[in-house]
């Protein structure tokens, strides 16, 4: 640094020696630089200190020597990124692929989309994501998913030489550090009463005992709805007692006309694909559905050149996930009535089941292999996850309300006086 000089030239209040583009605010002494960047627009930075000031003026001159795409970049809207971002993506599944257009589509596209890539700063993107998340109520998953298409689109403007930065890096863990977010609901999970009473209930029912068997395979196998309704008799090792997961059945819209189809898609992960043993109620289950098959007819539809799925509708079609969700949604409600009328009769309160869909039957399962199982690779095997986090957060989960059941339980049975 410059010493103090008696020279004429542009000083500090201590007598330092300004550079070109530097000076100093009367009111209160901070340092500023003003430059012209490659787009040229004015700049300005701030420090308190000249030295900061210096060491942020080399930062800056480093990143104006890339050789930046400046006229390039300054034409391109984030939609236009995004497009091409999503153009390139050959490997993407379908329906990863459709999901994060139409969040686009419907969240993006219209507003925040048309600003240009060279003015999106970090900040811009933190009030974005908090505006969907405060005041268009989406929820966080919602949100990531956004951030999982636009985050690799700037990225992919950093190698094509556009940008310098990524001004979504560490975005939605900065996020949800913030007051504002709140932590997704608790998943639901059927405690052992109540999974033992409905499963009783639908085995029972002259109306529901249809859907017996494949209300059984979920929440005896954990196996994911798409995974279930994919299921083929080759996939059922009856012998061994091993369910081979191996594809999805999916039914979503294509891009061409907008029409929904059903399709096969393999698993998203290398966890997805996986072996999940058959315990004696499930394969009694099993059993029951190919009885059932053998009166109405087993599944005639081929999909992508897939057949015999083992789940099949009077039509011997395979089931849609809406409507295996609507039959648990109508069997809970039938449950609960019948419960509550059987309740009263015995003088005890009822066992209420929660409204709850495929999703849930398959955290259930999870909960009761955490239960009784410590191992978390294992349990992360079964469950097909890809993320050990996630295993993690279901076991403690499961362990703190054990921790409480227990602590409950000693009370009134420590004697201390």
């Amino acid at each position: 640094m410059s010493r103090p000089s008696k020279s004429d030239k542009r000083k500090d209040k201590d007598g330092y020696v300004l550079r070109k583009g530097e000076s100093q605010k009367k009111g209160d002494g901070r340092y500023v630089y003003t430059y012209t960047d490659g787009y040229k627009k004015r700049r300005y930075v701030y420090a308190r200190t000249l030295v900061e000031l210096r060491e942020l003026e080399k930062k800056i001159r480093d990143d104006m020597t890339f050789d930046l795409d400046y006229s390039a970049a300054s034409r391109m809207t984030l939609n236009d990124l995004f497009d091409r971002y999503i153009k390139q993506k050959y490997n993407l599944k379908p329906s990863t692929k459709l999901n994060y257009i139409n969040n686009y589509r419907n969240h993006v596209r219209d507003g925040f989309g048309k600003k240009r890539i060279v003015d999106i700063r970090y900040t811009d993107i933190k009030i974005f994501y908090h505006e969907l998340l405060v005041d268009k109520k989406l929820s966080i998953s919602t949100v990531e998913n956004i951030n999982n298409a636009i985050h690799p689109a700037f990225k992919m403007a950093i190698r094509d030489q556009l940008l310098i930065r990524n001004p979504t890096d560490d975005i939605m863990g900065e996020i949800k550090k913030s007051k504002e977010f709140k932590s997704p609901e608790k998943r639901i999970a059927l405690s052992i009463p109540e999974q033992k009473s409905f499963m009783q209930f639908l085995y029972n029912s002259p109306e529901y005992k249809g859907w017996y068997p494949i209300i059984a395979v979920l929440v005896g196998t954990g196996m994911r709805i798409s995974e279930c309704l994919g299921l083929r008799w080759e996939d059922v090792d009856m012998k061994e007692r091993l369910i081979s997961v191996n594809h999805t059945l999916e039914y979503r819209p294509i891009e061409e006309h907008g029409r929904c189809e059903k399709h096969i898609e393999t698993p998203k992960t290398d966890a997805g694909e996986r072996t999940i043993p058959i315990f004696d109620e499930v394969f009694e289950a099993i059993l029951l559905e190919y009885q059932y098959q053998k009166c109405l007819g087993f599944c005639k539809e081929e999909i992508d050149g897939y057949s015999g799925f083992v789940f099949s509708t009077a039509e011997n079609k395979t089931y849609l996930q809406t409507a295996v969700n609507n039959g648990i949604h109508r069997a809970v409600k039938a449950h609960n009535a019948q419960e509550k009328i059987k309740a009263d009769l015995e003088g005890r309160d009822p066992i209420i089941v929660p409204d709850i869909s495929a999703h849930n039957l398959r955290h259930t399962f999870c909960t009761r292999l955490c239960e009784v199982e410590q191992n978390l690779k294992v349990i992360m095997s079964i469950m097909g996850h890809s993320d050990i986090r996630t295993t993690m957060e279901i076991y403690a989960e499961v362990k703190k309300e054990k921790k409480q059941e227990v602590l409950s339980n000693l009370q009134g049975k420590i004697i201390i006086s």
